[in-house]
C-alpha cells in the first residue's frame, strides 16, 4: 500500500523502513504478485485500486469521465498537506476542465511521511495551476503571543516553506521554559513536580499534556507518574508496563520475587514452542506440590518434573534469578538474554521493541529492592477506549502522555515536550537526508503550538544505558541558540 500510494519501489520501502525484512524481499514480490492475480480472477479491488483506477479514469478521458468532470466546477480540499502523490493526482484530474481548486493546508504541519504524505504536493501546488492565490491565515486563537514567537523561531529556520508570522490578540503571557536536567529520571520527577504545582493551581488534569518523538521516551515518567499517583492516558503508543514484551520480562522478574507466582509462571511457560494450556496447567500443578522448587539445584528440579529436559534452561535462569543476591538491573538482563530468542520468534516487529527491553534495564538501574522496583511497575487497569476516557468525571480526570503524531489538532492549557535532544528529536535517522530533518523541525513546531498557555520544552543532560554507561547530550537543533526574550532557561540543581 505504501507502494501504491507513494510511487516508491518495494525494495526501496523493505531497504529504508523494514530493513529486517529485506532477506525475505523476493517472497514479498511473489506474494503481491499472487494477490494482484487473486483480485483479478475474482473482481475485486482493495482501496488502493480505487485510487488508481479512479486516476486513471479521470486522465484516459473516456465518454464516462468526460460526463463526470462536467457536473463538477469547483474542487475543495482540506488538510492538503497531508495528502500523497495519488491524491494529489486526483485532484488535478477532478480539476481539469475548470481548475477552480481549492485547498486548505499548513505547510509547516506537514509531519505524516511514513504514511505516504507528501510535502512536495503542498509546496508545488502553485506550479500545478495557473493564476494561483496563496492567502496566508496568520491569526491565531489558541496559544499566547510568547508560544507563537517560540514557534515561529521552530519553523522560520526551515528551508523550505511558505513566510507566515503568527500572531494572535490574547496577552502576551509567560515565556516557555527550557530545562536542563542532570538525567533523564531527574526530567521525570521535574515534571511530576510541575503537574502537582499546575494542579494546585486548579489546572484539570486533562487540560495538561507531556508530548515526545517516540513512545519509549515517556517510560521513565510512566514510573514517576505512578508512583506520584497521578493517574494518566497514553496516545500513540501503549503504557510501558502494559506492552506484552514487557509484561514477559516482568513475569521472570515477579517469580524472581515470588516463586508462587502463578500468573507470571502461566505466562513464561507459553512463550516456549510445545507448551500450551494443558501442559503449562500440568507444570503449575508439579510447582504447588513441590516438585518444582526454585530454591533447589536445577539438576534435582529436572529429576523431579516430566518437564525437566525441555524447562532445564528456564528452571537454570529462576534459580539464579530467585537466589542470587543481584540488583534489579542485573536480574532484567539476565531474563532478557534468555528471552531474546522467544521474543525474536514471538513477534514480527522485534527490532521496534528491542528498545524497550533496553530502557526496562535502564529504568532497573534507579533501583536496589526488586520488590520495590516491582511495586512501582504495577499495572493499573488499562482504558478500553478513548470514550472511556472522555467519559470520565473531574474527579478521576488523567493527564495525557501522548506521541506528537498523535496531538496533532488538538490543544492544552500546558503542555511538557520531553527529550529535546540531538538522536531522539530530531531522531538519529532523520540524519539520513534534508527531507527527513525538516519533518522533525515541523514536528516540534507542531508540539509547541499545542500550547495555550504553558509551554515547557526539557532534555537530560546525561543519557545512561548499561551498555555504553553515561553518555553527555547534545540539546536540539530546534532549541539550541534560541535568545532569552523568546524562553527563560533553566538548570536543574543536582539535588532536585
Amino acid at each position: 500500500s505504501l507502494s501504491v500510494n507513494t510511487g516508491r519501489k518495494v525494495e526501496e520501502i523493505l531497504a529504508i523502513d523494514y530493513p529486517h525484512f529485506v532477506k525475505f524481499t523476493d517472497q514479498i514480490l511473489e506474494i503481491g504478485k499472487i494477490y494482484q492475480s487473486y483480485k483479478m480472477q475474482n473482481s475485486l479491488l482493495d482501496y488502493d485500486d480505487l485510487l488508481i483506477y479512479l486516476r486513471k479514469f479521470l486522465f484516459d478521458l473516456s465518454p464516462g469521465a468526460k460526463n463526470l468532470l462536467s457536473t463538477i466546477k469547483f474542487v475543495m480540499v482540506d488538510e492538503y498537506q497531508d495528502t500523497n502523490k495519488l491524491q494529489a493526482d486526483i485532484v488535478q484530474g477532478l480539476a481539469q476542465n475548470h481548475n477552480n481548486v481549492m485547498v486548505v493546508g499548513d505547510d509547516s504541519q506537514s509531519i505524516y511521511s511514513f504514511r505516504g504524505a507528501n510535502f512536495k504536493n503542498i509546496m508545488d501546488f502553485p506550479n500545478l495551476f495557473k493564476n494561483v492565490e496563496i492567502i496566508k491565515l496568520e491569526e491565531n486563537y489558541r496559544s499566547t503571543q510568547s508560544v507563537l514567537n517560540f514557534a515561529n523561531y521552530i519553523i522560520d529556520h526551515a528551508i523550505e516553506k511558505y513566510e507566515k508570522h503568527l500572531f494572535t490578540r490574547k496577552p502576551f503571557g509567560e515565556l516557555p521554559a527550557i530545562v536542563s536536567a542532570a538525567t533523564e529520571n531527574m526530567q521525570s520527577r521535574f515534571i511530576v513536580d510541575k503537574i502537582l504545582e499546575l494542579r494546585e493551581e486548579n489546572v484539570p488534569l486533562s487540560d495538561i499534556a507531556i508530548l515526545f518523538r517516540n513512545s519509549y521516551f515517556s517510560f521513565d515518567l510512566e514510573i514517576e507518574l505512578n508512583k506520584a499517583n497521578i493517574p494518566f492516558v497514553k496516545f500513540g503508543g501503549m503504557k510501558f508496563v502494559e506492552t506484552a514484551h514487557v509484561k514477559d520480562i516482568l513475569a521472570f522478574m515477579r517469580i524472581a520475587a515470588n516463586p508462587k507466582d502463578f500468573v507470571s509462571w502461566y505466562r513464561i511457560l507459553l512463550l516456549h514452542e510445545g507448551i500450551g494450556p494443558k501442559k503449562a496447567q500440568m507444570i503449575l500443578d508439579e510447582i504447588s506440590q513441590r516438585k518444582i522448587h526454585l530454591k533447589a539445584n536445577p539438576d534435582a528440579i529436572a529429576e523431579r518434573s516430566s518437564f525437566g529436559e525441555k524447562l532445564y534452561q528456564l528452571f537454570v535462569l529462576l534459580h539464579d534469578l530467585h537466589s542470587k543476591k543481584e540488583t534489579p538491573a542485573e536480574k532484567a538482563v539476565q531474563a532478557i538474554k534468555y528471552y531474546d530468542p522467544l521474543f525474536m520468534n514471538k513477534y514480527d516487529d522485534f527490532n521496534k521493541r528491542k528498545k524497550d527491553l533496553e530502557v526496562f534495564v535502564n529504568i532497573a538501574e534507579n533501583y536496589r529492592s526488586l520488590d520495590s522496583f516491582l511495586a512501582d511497575m504495577a499495572l493499573e487497569p488499562p482504558q478500553d477506549t478513548v470514550t472511556d476516557v472522555e467519559a470520565e468525571d473531574k474527579e478521576n480526570e488523567k493527564l495525557v502522555l501522548s506521541t506528537i503524531h498523535s496531538a496533532k489538532g488538538l490543544e492544552w492549557h500546558s503542555v511538557f515536550i520531553i527529550h529535546a535532544l540531538e538522536g531522539m528529536f530530531p531522531s538519529g535517522q532523520s540524519y539520513e537526508s534534508i527531507e527527513a530533518l525538516e519533518e522533525e523541525r515541523r514536528l516540534m513546531y507542531v508540539a509547541s503550538t499545542r500550547a495555550k498557555q504553558n509551554l515547557f520544552v526539557s532534555y537530560p543532560m546525561n543519557i545512561f544505558d548499561r551498555f555504553q554507561g553515561v553518555t553527555i547530550s547534545k540539546r536540539s537543533r530546534f532549541i539550541d541558540g534560541i535568545s532569552d526574550e523568546l524562553a527563560d532557561e533553566y538548570l536543574l540543581e543536582e539535588e532536585y
